[in-house]
């Protein structure tokens, strides 16, 4: 799909009620006799905004989301439950995906990792109800990120989000670009004995399996004295997730295929240059998974006198992953000698080629192609519980807050098979591959594993990763409010420990058989869904289901040691945070000045060996490295309202960030195949930025603003991943003795198993910055039922040594009209990022660059009564792909489609 980019002027600010923290104390009225605070304005818009939950239209709730943002004293975007509800989303990140200066990745359809003013995910922390979520990796192989997931969320859960742009003091330290902040609905604040719920479908039109079933239901209830209420709620929620692609792993220059006849004549007469690149393989990638979600959360609020209000949350989610991915590669790069032809491309690239197998006559060597079949398990279960109370006395408050959240995955499990094919082929870098004797191919005898023919294969292995992750927090909060023009005095504590493990055990090897044996799932064509050769990677493969009992059931149970001593660690990080803020408001002006404090201490530990992994681990081998950092994070908001409609705003903060959990431990994960891997630095600094803000915002009718916002990082101890050449044993050596022959020849390694890998590695690297701003636009036109929220965001990142800031798109833009009138709605959602550079989605490849990319939904709504409505929503409705190339298009890694998704709903309130 082709893009102009038409500079609009736009936004989307769908803001919403109370802006409030994750401090206690800011639920607090102070006595009416003393001015005003913007603290007080936005409770008074809070309290304005508590029918306005129930309360449907579009209209209606983007008018009292600009009261939010209006009476802030920070730079505030906003989103209620209202417009969660009109989104086509199926969770919280594509809610979000209105907001100006939110964008949003999408490397599996689904939105999950949200980049905010052109900052990385990982460097932006999201709270619910005050308190950090615990998280743990769903994928094989992954590791803990300290960027929230936010599709483990239901959006029926949430009553209001705000994102602060700007941070106060009183807010927990940890972000560069912007603090989440989650708010679930409070008992109280609803009628007594609400009942609210749905139920409906989702389909994906890629691939097959139907749709999925997705429900909710909330209770609440309260009693007449409006001082006990309990709220509970369940969801369920299933999608289809399908994802078929090409994939290329690494790149290499034609000198290595300088062993095959055609290629040393092709560079001796000067059509082949020696130095241009050659991809190892073109694979065809194809991922399924059918995703559930369950959630519940239970709340309890109690106000045992008129100025003493107590909390209680909880929350339970199971989260199901398991997944079926599936690729096919020919080794080009194995088989160096069966190069029969090279298609010179243009700017150094080969675009194509032919490689010679068993079928055709006088080929050197067999073709190998192998098929990479992995059968993975994964369930994550999280919880969460905290409570809160605030006590106001005369011209004060206190506040407390406590809470738990853990989360763990016990079982991320594979299965893996590699069945290879040894005929013939054609490849082309944009289009994938045919086989020279198609029918040959598509039989599953011919696809071997282990065997004595001498046509290779490998048998596989089984791998099972445990995860678990852990946060505790305690917090005091205390206001004193004054009456002149600093009205209020806030001070706090803050203690928070957060734990991190990963444990890894992969084990050999399976018994050797052919996929004829195992049993096969018939044929598919997955390079067809994205421009490839038709039928080209129509193929066999294995069944799923017989493929994890077969590896269970004939693995040896050897267990690989570097592996183990590798993968396995833990992270113990704790914090304390003290904070002093002063809120002023007079004469035009109101806003706050403040410091924060903040002691770290990050303990990581992990296995530091020399020489070959062994079992059980060398003594002493399991080390502990420690490190401290100490920073003072002072902070000042100036709003000004130079008239009634028009405000002034200026922000100016230091504010830091933390590497990934993962990378502050000594740990190191491998892929032994293509000498590829990822690993940690123990001695990371974290970042730190001085960040500033300027906007300005007309109110110019109502339901309509039109606003502009400046803003500056300068960012300090910028971590990157470097891809550094390092020396490993390589399991291979009694896992795939084969594949590590091959390697041994190829000269990657030396004969007692050690093997030259590209290891990534994070960083520090200096400095960068991030400078744009934000165009917002939101009018509703008169008494017509139309309307537009709109929104342009420029974010130029850069480091100070050269290159790009991950997940930065230099521009982005979101525009959504809607039409709302009597019981009739409807709504068109259109999102739009440049390119952005993004991690390698092979561990140890280099950063990739993702192309631009559009996502086009749309949802029509019909009301029958107060009680009953209907939605339809689309998403992805142009089915957009998915592209990564490194530094230059012509260098392509990763093209994916996932998919056209629907939505058919039916909501009930009664």
């Amino acid at each position: 799909m082709s893009h102009r980019r038409n500079l609009l002027t736009a936004s989307i600010i769908a803001g919403l009620c109370c802006v409030t923290s994750i401090a206690a104390a800011q639920d607090a009225t102070p006595p009416p006799a003393k001015p005003q605070t913007a603290q007080q304005k936005a409770e008074a818009a809070k309290a304005q905004q508590l029918e306005g939950i129930t309360v449907t239209g579009i209209r209606a709730s983007l008018e009292k989301s600009l009261d939010t943002k209006r009476n802030a004293d920070a730079i505030v975007e906003a989103v209620t439950a209202e417009d969660i509800g009109k989104f086509p989303n199926t969770n919280v990140a594509e809610a979000m995906t209105q907001i100006p200066g939110v964008t949003i990745d999408r490397q599996f359809g689904q939105g999950d990792r949200v980049s905010i003013d052109g900052t990385d995910p990982s460097l932006n922390l999201t709270f619910l109800n005050g308190q950090p979520i615990s998280q743990t990796p769903w994928q094989y192989g992954a590791q803990p990120n300290r960027g929230f997931d936010f599709t483990m969320l239901a959006p029926e859960i949430i009553g209001r989000l705000e994102i602060y742009k700007s941070p106060e003091a009183r807010l927990t330290e940890g972000s560069l670009g912007g603090t989440v902040l989650l708010h679930t609905l409070e008992p109280l604040d609803l009628p007594a004995n609400t009942v609210r719920g749905s139920f409906g479908l989702n389909y994906n039109d890629q691939g097959s399996g139907g749709s999925r079933p997705t429900a909710s239901a909330l209770y609440s209830w309260k009693n007449t004295s409006n001082t006990f209420g309990i709220i509970g709620s369940l969801q369920h929620y299933e999608e289809k997730i399908d994802r078929q692609g090409l994939e290329i792993f690494s790149y290499s220059p034609v000198s290595k295929w300088a062993a095959s006849p055609a290629v040393a004549a092709g560079i001796a007469n000067g059509s082949l240059n020696p130095n241009a690149q050659v991809p190892d393989e073109v694979n065809s990638a194809w991922f399924q998974q059918n995703r559930k979600r369950d959630t519940a959360t239970l709340g309890f609020q109690l106000k045992p006198a008129d100025n003493w209000n107590i909390d209680v949350n909880s929350l339970f989610i199971r989260e199901n992953f398991d997944n079926w991915n599936q690729s096919m590669y020919p080794f080009t790069g194995n088989a160096p000698g069966n190069v029969t032809s090279f298609t010179q491309g243009p700017n150094g690239v080969v675009t194509g080629g032919h490689v010679c197998g068993n079928d055709n006559p006088g080929c050197p060597a067999i073709g190998p192609t192998l098929m990479d079949s992995n059968v993975r398990k994964s369930v994550v279960r999280t919880s969460a519980f905290d409570v809160k109370s605030t006590y106001d006395g005369d011209g004060w408050k206190l506040g407390g807050a406590a809470g738990y959240s853990k989360a763990r995955n016990d079982n991320i499990s594979q299965a893996v098979i590699e069945p290879q094919y040894a005929g013939g082929y054609t490849w082309d870098i944009n289009h994938g591959f045919n086989f020279d004797s198609p029918a040959a191919a598509k039989n599953p005898a011919n696809w071997h594993m282990g065997d004595a023919d001498g046509l290779g294969g490998w048998p596989g292995n089984y791998g099972d990763y445990s995860a678990n992750s852990r946060d505790s927090y305690a917090q005091l909060d205390f206001s004193k409010y004054f009456d002149n023009f600093f009205n209020e005095l806030q001070v706090g504590y803050r203690w928070n420990r957060h734990e991190e493990g990963m444990n890894a055990h992969v084990y050999g090897g399976n018994g050797a058989t052919s996929l004829a044996d195992l049993g096969t799932n018939g044929l598919t064509n997955i390079l067809g869904s994205v421009g490839g050769y038709d039928g080209a990677a129509e193929h066999v493969s294995a069944d799923p289901d017989k493929q994890y009992a077969w590896v269970r059931a004939t693995n040896g149970g050897n267990e690989d040691a570097g592996t183990f001593l590798n993968g396995t660690y833990k992270l113990i990080e704790k914090t304390n945070a003290a904070y002093a803020q002063l809120n002023f408001a007079g004469g035009g002006f109101h806003g706050n000045l403040g410091v924060r404090y903040v002691d770290t201490k990050t303990d990581g530990f992990g296995y530091n060996y020399s020489g070959a992994p062994v079992l059980p681990a060398p003594a002493g081998s399991y080390q502990k490295a420690s490190q401290t950092s100490k920073n003072w994070l002072p902070s000042i908001n100036v709003a000004y309202d130079l008239t009634d409609d028009i405000i002034l705003r200026a922000a100016a903060a230091k504010v830091i960030a933390r590497a990934p959990y993962n990378m502050q431990v000594n740990n190191l994960f491998l892929n032994d195949t293509v000498l590829t891997g990822s690993g940690g630095t123990p001695d990371l600094k974290p970042y730190k930025s001085n960040n500033y803000s300027l906007s300005g915002e007309w109110y110019f009718a109502p339901q309509s603003y039109f606003a502009i916002t400046g803003f500056y990082k300068k960012i300090d101890d910028y971590i990157f991943q470097d891809v550094v050449e390092e020396q490993h044993f390589n399991s291979a050596t009694s896992t795939d003795p084969v594949q590590f022959a091959k390697e041994l020849a190829a000269g990657l390694c030396t004969a007692d198993g050690f093997c030259t890998y590209d290891i990534s590695r994070p960083v520090n690297v200096g400095s960068g910055k991030v400078r744009g701003g934000n165009v917002s636009f939101q009018q509703a036109f008169w008494d017509t039922g139309f309307g537009v929220t709109a929104n342009y965001t420029y974010a130029k990142g850069t480091l100070d040594s050269g290159g790009q800031l991950p997940y930065n798109s230099k521009n982005a833009y979101s525009i959504s009209p809607y039409y709302e009138f009597g019981p009739f709605s409807a709504r068109i959602n259109y999102n739009w990022r440049s390119a952005y550079l993004a991690g390698g989605y092979v561990a140890g490849a280099p950063p990739a660059t993702t192309e631009a990319y559009a996502d086009l939904g749309a949802t029509i709504g019909w009301k029958f009564n107060k009680q009953i409505s209907v939605t339809l929503s689309g998403m992805n409705l142009a089915n957009e792909q998915y592209k990564q190339y490194i530094g230059t298009k012509d260098l392509p890694v990763a093209k994916y489609t996932t998919g056209r998704r629907y939505m058919a709903s039916v909501h009930f309130d009664l």
